[in-house]
Order: C-alpha cells, then sequence, then structure tokens
C-alpha cells in the first residue's frame, strides 16, 4: 500500500514539468488540456480560484484521458473537500496550514501543502507528508535555498512554483531533491484567455525537447 507521503510522487509519476492553469472559462478547459498533453504535459495544476475551476476539472478529467488535472490553490479544509468532490486525482497547496494539515492527513486524497521555510516544512514532515510545493520559489531563495534543504531534509521532495521560469530549470533539475517544476509560464493566462491552444502546444513541445536527461 502507498503510504500519503509517496502518493503525490506516484501522481505526477513521470511528469518533470507541471503547468499551472487558471481557468475562467469552462469551455476553455478541454482544449487547454489538450493542447498541454499533445505538448508532452499530462500533468497540470487546476487552480482553484475561479467559478470554472472544479467544473473544468471533471470536465478534463471525462474528455482528455491522459490527462492529469490536479486541484491547485487549496487553502482550507473546504478546498479539499471541493477537489475531492471534483474528482481532482490530487490536491496541492501554496500553504501548510495545521488545520489544512490535519484534514488532509486524515483524508484519501494525495495531498502536496506548501512550504517557503525549515519551520513550515517541519510542520508538514511531522503530518507525514514528505513531497512539498516549494512556494514561492525564487523569492525564497531559488534552486540555492533547495540545495541548502537537502541536507537537513534528504528525504523531502520538492516541486518549486512561483517566479520560476525555464532559465533556471537546469539549476532545479540538477538538485536531487526537487521532483518536478511548476509554473504559470508554460500556459499564460492570455494565451488562455484569448484560445490560442497551439502557442501553449508548441511551447510545451519546445521545453519538453529542451529539458535535461
Amino acid at each position: 500500500m502507498i503510504s500519503q507521503s509517496e502518493m503525490p510522487l506516484a501522481v505526477l509519476g513521470a511528469a518533470r514539468l507541471v503547468p499551472l492553469v487558471t481557468i475562467e472559462r469552462l469551455d476553455h478547459a478541454v482544449p487547454l488540456a489538450q493542447a498541454l498533453v499533445e505538448g508532452g504535459l499530462p500533468v497540470m495544476e487546476v487552480a482553484l480560484r475561479t467559478p470554472a475551476a472544479a467544473q473544468a476539472i471533471g470536465e478534463i478529467q471525462r474528455h482528455v484521458p491522459h490527462a492529469v488535472p490536479i486541484a491547485g490553490n487549496v487553502l482550507t479544509p473546504h478546498d479539499l473537500s471541493i477537489a475531492a468532490h471534483a474528482g481532482a486525482p490530487m490536491a496541492v497547496s501554496p500553504v501548510a496550514t495545521s488545520a489544512l494539515l490535519e484534514a488532509a492527513a486524515h483524508g484519501s486524497l494525495p495531498f502536496m501543502p506548501g512550504v517557503a521555510t525549515p519551520s513550515e516544512l517541519m510542520l508538514a514532515v511531522t503530518q507525514g507528508f514528505h513531497v512539498v510545493k516549494f512556494f514561492p520559489a525564487m523569492a525564497f531563495g531559488g534552486p540555492e535555498a533547495l540545495r541548502a534543504m537537502y541536507a537537513p531534509f534528504p528525504h523531502v521532495r520538492f516541486v518549486p512554483t512561483g517566479g520560476t521560469r525555464e532559465a533556471e530549470l537546469d539549476a532545479w533539475f540538477a538538485l536531487p531533491n526537487v521532483a518536478a517544476v511548476g509554473g504559470s509560464w508554460l500556459a499564460p493566462i492570455d494565451e488562455v484567455r484569448r484560445g490560442d491552444w497551439g502557442a501553449i502546444r508548441d511551447r510545451a513541445r519546445a521545453v519538453v525537447a529542451r529539458l535535461p536527461k
């Protein structure tokens, strides 16, 4: 049986990049997911900060078989419940509050809390979470911060997001404690709003082709 600490890695699978997407219109959900899957980025984080987000996760699950739409921006136990009812395969948060960690630890939905400091990380680890979002990654030290985290926390894996760019991918992936990197730059909101699925697909393909081996 996979433990709670290992579940996020099982959901992420071989994914090394996780686009953070904001879906304002439900009819954008399926073509956006299709563009990302065709570009080689099947795992995507759908932010639960629009009225369409939860339903969009369900639409993607039904109509884009290879897509893995995890629920992002989960801030409260109620948000966690919304993610579960939407059918999300995993929930992700930018924070690690005691209430949220306790609710996630007692639930069955794979969960990745967000941390920015060693103290926040310890709070997550003591609740059994060993795969975490590092947020906001660039504001809190970028790759060098996670390089420093490795010695005291060698068993923790991070998914940095927040200010990440393609330019730092080599630096992130050179670290042994980075499981994947997330970023909204992979599916910019302006391209989503105008339905420029080709641009999103082509960028994804180009970035995947340049990933360090």
